[in-house]
Formats: C-alpha cells, sequence, structure tokens
C-alpha cells in the first residue's frame, strides 16, 4: 500500500464513517471535511447519512454569512426531503427536492444585502443498490474510479467550462482562471435552475468520490487515483484532505469516499 499523507494534528477535521449491506451490493463510506489555511472558517457542509445509502457536499459561494446560510440551508432541506421521500428514489422525486432547496434558499437569503448561494452534489443509491443518482449544482464533483480507471462525472457549471469545451480560451489561460468561479448554475440562483440528474450503475470495486473545489483543485489527476485505491475510505479522506493542506490548504476542501462491495453473502 502507498504511504498516504496524514492531517496535521492540529488540522480542524471531522468525519463520519457508514456502513450499508443491501440487496445487490454493500456500501462502505466515510467523508471529511477541512478549513485550510486561506479562510477564517469552514464554509463548506458535508452529510454522509446515518441510515440512508445517501451523502452529499455544498460549497458556500464566498466568506460571508450568505455563504453559510446557503449550504447550512440547502443541505438540512435536501436531507429531509431524500428522507421523506425514501423509499422512494426517481427523477420526479429529486428534482421536486432540489426545486424545494432551491427556494428554501432563496427565502433564507431574502434578507442579506450579499450573495446566498452554494454548490451542490449528492450520491444517493436505491434500496436495492442497484442503481444510484446523482444530483449535480455547480462544480463540487462526482469521481469515479472502476478498473483503475478514474472519470469525472460530473459536469463543472461554471463559465470556464464552457470556454474550455468550446475552444474561447486554452485551458491553462489567465481568461480560463478567471472564468473559474463564474457559476452558471448554483444553489440560490435568481434563476432557479435544475440541477443536473445522472443515474449510474454501481459495481463491485468502483470507488466514488464527492468533493468541492478545494480537494479537485489541489489535488491533481494521478494522485486522486492513487489515494482511491486504498482499501478503506475513511483512510482515502483523511490522506485526500492532508494532500490539499500540502498543496497549501487555500480553500476549505470537503470529501466523501463511497467504496462499493459485493452483496453481502445469504
Amino acid at each position: 500500500m502507498p504511504d498516504f499523507p496524514r492531517l496535521p494534528a492540529d488540522a480542524a477535521v471531522s468525519d463520519e464513517r457508514r456502513r450499508f449491506p443491501l440487496a445487490e451490493v454493500t456500501l462502505d463510506a466515510a467523508g471529511g471535511t477541512v478549513t485550510g489555511h486561506h479562510y477564517p472558517a469552514n464554509f463548506d457542509v458535508l452529510h454522509v447519512d446515518a441510515s440512508l445509502p445517501f451523502a452529499a457536499v455544498a460549497d458556500g459561494m464566498g466568506a460571508g454569512e450568505g455563504s453559510r446560510l446557503a449550504g447550512t440551508t440547502a443541505m438540512g432541506t435536501l436531507v429531509a426531503q431524500v428522507r421523506a421521500a425514501w423509499p422512494t428514489v426517481d427523477p420526479r422525486r429529486l428534482r421536486t427536492a432540489v426545486a424545494q432547496v432551491q427556494s428554501t434558499v432563496r427565502t433564507a437569503g431574502s434578507g442579506l444585502t450579499e450573495l446566498t448561494g452554494c454548490t451542490l452534489t449528492a450520491l444517493l443509491v436505491e434500496p436495492d443498490g442497484g442503481q444510484a443518482w446523482l444530483v449535480q449544482l455547480g462544480d463540487s464533483r462526482a469521481y469515479r474510479l472502476r478498473d483503475g480507471l478514474l472519470e469525472l462525472i460530473t459536469t463543472d457549471h461554471t463559465v470556464a467550462w464552457l470556454g474550455v469545451l468550446h475552444g474561447w480560451y486554452p485551458a491553462d489561460s489567465t481568461a480560463a482562471a478567471r472564468a473559474r468561479y463564474q457559476l452558471t448554475r448554483y444553489v440560490g440562483h435568481p434563476g432557479e435552475p435544475e440541477a443536473d440528474l445522472l443515474a449510474v450503475s454501481l459495481r463491485p470495486g468502483d470507488v466514488w468520490l464527492l468533493c468541492t473545489d478545494g480537494v479537485s483543485d489541489q489535488v491533481d489527476y494521478q494522485q486522486i487515483r492513487e489515494l482511491l485505491a486504498t482499501p478503506r475510505p475513511d483512510e482515502a479522506v483523511q490522506a485526500l484532505l492532508a494532500a490539499t493542506i500540502r498543496a497549501g490548504g487555500a480553500d476549505n476542501a470537503t470529501a466523501v469516499v463511497v467504496r462499493v462491495h459485493p452483496a453481502p453473502a445469504r
């Protein structure tokens, strides 16, 4: 096993680990978050559900009350909606849940003079474990490691992503860097845009990563792939967060790792 980096003893980290034996697969999940060195507080929000195969991350926009309020409100509303609908998991219910998240965050921020917005990325597995749904708004990401190949499954809802895709500027240009933080979709957007909903398969051996841009901007592709290969999700989370600190800790960083195992023996 590679010698994974470890977080410094004084890092502000919280983590949760859960195991979900479902009919078709067993899921092992863990999550963690670290403040880093740039911001005075952590405006990311993490959820790894205690009883449902469900996890999510959110990243507040900015470093003020609007950022904090958006993240906590969005996550609390999504969790309540998912739990109320369970065991029904389908696109219609998920779109209803996202619409409620948008409405609640907009209402919560109506009395503030600053932007109240956040990203939101969630993974919700159907009760039998045969399929999962990704919910995506903003630029927090979902990756899948399968058979040694690490793939970015979600799309960043940013002007930078559109610019690189359509050839407006090179990916490493100053223009792309400026556009990196111009989100085209997010929770709290005045147009209340719909989230991307993606149905994805789950195979034993798969490893899923949900993360805020504090991870994806500071830890490169090869290192993410290497760190996700560890058998224990909690160790992978700790190693990813430690890597962001080593890279400078320029942002709040949050990660959820879900490893898919064969179904429990009967």
